[in-house]
């Protein structure tokens, strides 16, 4: 039976492969976009989202004409919120991201992705906004400094080097040592190649 998926699965890319139109070529350039960031706690519950950005530059390179590796350098506002009726908590915690993505072209518009990504914290703070001035509170406690985690996704690209996409960021380094929260992050992108 897993002889019979391997086969479909090596059918299905080679057949990617063939249909690839023109050969692509390599560029570099910027994105940005919105952050739906969220944490989860021993991989159980998830918090609510906090609702921020990204913004970056990339490059890729094809290796054929319907595969390409591409590395970003990403600035990305991530952490969490809950909210209750005694007011909001938030975590803020801003990273600093490198993700090297393999890219699919099925066709020569659309693309899928998947790869690893490393962060590093470049800040963080806790926030508590009672909806009362006298009980807001901000204080920080030390996070990890590095962050690791998958990343998933797709999205089109133009002709003329606009692309739209959308990934998923699956944590797998702890935020913190206790309770081992994770981060997960939606981020909707829009990238112009220089």
């Amino acid at each position: 039976m897993k002889t019979n998926y391997l086969t479909l699965v090596i059918i299905l890319c080679a057949t990617f492969f063939m249909n690839a139109q023109e050969k692509q070529t390599s560029n570099t350039g910027i994105k940005l976009g919105y952050n739906l960031a969220a944490v989860s706690f021993d991989g159980e519950t998830e918090t609510g989202q906090r609702h921020s950005f990204h913004a970056g530059f990339y490059g890729e390179s094809f290796l054929n004409e319907a595969v390409a590796l591409q590395i970003e350098f990403l600035y990305s506002q991530q952490g969490y919120e809950l909210e209750d009726n005694g007011g909001t908590f938030a975590q803020k915690l801003d990273y600093i991201n490198l993700p090297l993505l393999l890219k699919i072209y099925p066709s020569k518009s659309f693309y899928i992705e998947a790869g690893p990504q490393v962060g590093y914290a470049i800040s963080h703070k806790e926030e508590f906004d009672s909806s009362f001035g006298l009980f807001d509170t901000s204080q920080e406690f030390e996070p990890n400094n590095f962050d690791w985690g998958i990343n998933f996704g797709g999205g089109f690209k133009t002709e003329t080097g606009v692309s739209l996409g959308v990934r998923y960021h699956l944590g797998l380094g702890g935020v913190y040592d206790e309770g081992n929260p994770q981060n997960r992050v939606w981020q909707f992108s829009l990238g112009f190649d220089f």
